[in-house]
């Protein structure tokens, strides 16, 4: 097949992309719907635009959506890259190669940047007070992320001077403020299960 497609890796399975917007999820509803117990019911889109694909994680996935093995809020595709909605693995195939052009540029610029494992759980730990309360609160502090990490004050700030930089927040007032509202729209951060979990035994 020479049009952009998924397949699973599991069954083989193969999934023809829409040419505008494509749907992933668990059960109805959804163009590509995927039987496993990690995948949101409505999880992902991916979008085409000409023969550019870019893959959106709706931010309502508990899982969360992986390119390549990394946590992604929005993320431009390539040929041969291993997609993952939960623990559902499928394969992107069909895009052709593109030399760069002003519209990769243009979709590189709405894809979250690389991060580590690290760098994910202080992003996780600062948003956490946003994610579990309905109205906005301010994010964690550095000494909140230390103690939750078991690491140092002086490491988490470093860690969070390179997250400033690769989500581009300028100097100023509230940067861990904004930085969060980065990237909880963006998608690259969620509410745990465990959380969940945990309010349910202390309402029990």
């Amino acid at each position: 097949m020479d049009t952009p497609h998924l397949r699973l890796e599991e069954t083989g399975e193969v999934f023809p992309l829409r040419e505008d917007v494509t749907t992933v999820g668990r059960g109805g509803g959804v163009d590509i719907s995927l039987d496993d117990p990690s995948v949101s019911r409505l999880h992902a889109e991916i979008v085409r635009r000409g023969d550019h694909l870019y893959v959106a994680d709706l931010g309502l996935s508990i899982n969360g959506t992986r390119v390549n093995g990394r946590p992604v809020g929005r993320r431009v595709l390539a040929d041969g890259d291993v997609l993952s909605f939960g623990v559902a693995r499928t394969r992107v195939s069909g895009i052709p190669a593109q030399a760069d052009t002003d519209d990769t540029v243009e979709l590189r610029r709405i894809s979250a940047p690389d991060l580590t494992r690290r760098e994910v759980e202080v992003l996780t730990s600062l948003c956490r007070p946003a994610l579990q309360q309905d109205a906005f609160v301010a994010p964690a502090t550095a000494r909140e992320i230390a103690d939750e990490l078991v690491v140092t004050e002086a490491a988490v700030k470093q860690h969070l001077l390179r997250l400033y930089q690769k989500f581009r927040i300028a100097e100023g007032v509230n940067r861990r403020a904004r930085l969060a509202n980065e990237v909880i729209s963006a998608g690259v951060v969620r509410p745990l299960p465990t959380d969940s979990d945990a309010d349910v035994r202390r309402a029990g």
